[in-house]
């Protein structure tokens, strides 16, 4: 197309028409060959995410989101939810006096045709009066003088409360103190419930506690003690050696896997981590893994299969609190996504538990506490509450996937500064 334009339109010795000529060459050249040549990529981000990892650089944020997630964006991350909250039927708490206290659930289980849960249950006098001024009646915190008690369930939101599963032992038995924060194991057809037991008040030399069994043909009990300690605290000097809480166990690779949580170091205040234990027996020997603590945040352990590996709710308490992570190994675990107001306590319903699955699927409800539910720590105690989520691979819940939870006002205010605060801030002013 440019030689006709030179045939027709110059003559050499015209030198307007040969400068008419350049400028229409230049525009001729833009239209001939700029139509069959690709649209160059922009310098930019694209504006639409994509699903894989560009190959091009990536900032450390950008990078991470497709390192570290199983998607970019929260909504498509199996592993990220938000958590809905229902009131419970069929407990009482003696108009929530203090006197009666519901914390720390197992696992839900479905056994006979209906859900089962278990729990530290206390029914005292008085409540928790500080170590102090704790007798044998008065309890110090809101776990001590505790049993373990048990409710069904036909469909997770009405309970039946049927009673003591565990009491304390007699003296010196370990538990006699208390038995608290207990868990459910089912193995070749028995079922085993594991518990922290106490043989002083709680506060007292801090919460020394060592783990504890029992065991039945049934999840009705009754429950025969092994009367031994299953979990050990560590040797001197290790992380774990003053307490060994909130056994959690699991089935994985034909092994019984309890993580548990350990406070540690004291510079000013304990920190919290997680540890596991591995053992072939329910009754014990159980091996420490030697890279403990494993989870370097949480409070209570709470924990489910989910694919090749397991998933962890840690929602409270260190650097990662408030994230779900996962570790396909079982042992090493990576953030999978960042969440809010996770359940406390959080004892989901995971039917595939104890099945060795090389395939969890994951949980979509659990039961979990809230700590002092009256607001008036002179009437301390707690209460067992139902959580939801959408941490499933069989369920598609958009709902459970917003990225946010609405406050009221009154939520934020409830935060608000204490006396000594505001006193500090009143000593900073400017005088006038």
């Amino acid at each position: 197309c440019i030689q006709r334009a030179i045939f027709n339109y110059i003559h050499p010795c015209n030198s307007m028409k040969l400068f008419s000529f350049l400028l229409l060459s230049l525009a001729l050249a833009t239209s001939c060959f700029g139509a069959n040549s690709a649209t160059p990529p922009p310098k930019g981000f694209p504006f639409s995410l994509p699903k894989e990892k560009p190959d091009r650089p990536l900032s450390a944020a950008m990078a991470r989101i497709y390192d570290q997630y199983e998607a970019p964006r929260p909504e498509d991350n199996e592993l990220f939810s938000q958590f809905k909250y229902t009131e419970l039927k069929g407990f009482d708490y003696h108009g929530h006096d203090g006197t009666i206290s519901r914390r720390d659930p197992s696992k839900v289980i479905f056994a006979n045709g209906k859900y089962y849960v278990w729990y530290t249950h206390r029914n005292t006098p008085t409540p928790p009066q500080g170590a102090d001024k704790s007798t044998d009646k008065i309890p110090s915190s809101d776990w001590d003088l505790a049993d373990i008690w048990y409710a069904t369930s036909k469909d997770g939101f009405t309970w039946e409360e049927q009673g003591v599963a565990i009491s304390r032992p007699p003296k010196p038995n370990v538990g006699w103190r208390s038995v608290t924060t207990t868990d459910i194991l089912e193995w070749k057809g028995k079922y085993y419930l594991y518990y922290q037991g106490f043989m002083q008040a709680s506060g007292k030399r801090g919460d020394d506690c060592p783990v504890a069994v029992s065991y039945a043909d049934s999840p009705e009990g009754p429950w025969t003690a092994h009367n031994q300690i299953v979990i050990p605290n560590g040797a001197k000097g290790e992380w774990d050696q003053y307490s060994i809480h909130d056994p959690y166990p699991l089935v994985h690779d034909g092994k019984i896997y309890i993580y548990y949580k350990s406070d540690f170091d004291g510079d000013p205040k304990l920190v919290r981590m997680q540890g596991l234990a591995i053992g072939d027996n329910p009754l014990g020997p159980f091996t420490k893994h030697p890279l403990n603590p494993v989870i370097t945040s949480g409070h209570e352990t709470s924990l489910f299969p989910f694919q090749k590996g397991v998933a962890a709710l840690v929602y409270k308490d260190g650097n990662e609190h408030n994230t779900i992570q996962y570790a396909e190994d079982w042992v090493n675990f990576e953030i999978a996504s960042i969440t809010e107001l996770m359940p406390f306590a959080g004892a989901p319903f995971v039917p595939d538990a104890f099945t060795n699955t090389k395939d969890g699927r994951g949980i979509t409800w659990g039961l979990a506490h809230f700590i002092n539910a009256g607001n008036e720590w002179q009437k301390n105690h707690a209460i067992l509450t139902r959580f939801d989520c959408d941490l499933s691979r069989d369920l598609h819940d958009p709902e459970m996937k917003a990225h946010q939870v609405r406050y009221t006002k009154e939520d934020y205010y409830q935060q608000g500064l204490s006396l000594k605060q505001k006193e500090r801030i009143r000593n900073t002013l400017t005088p006038e």
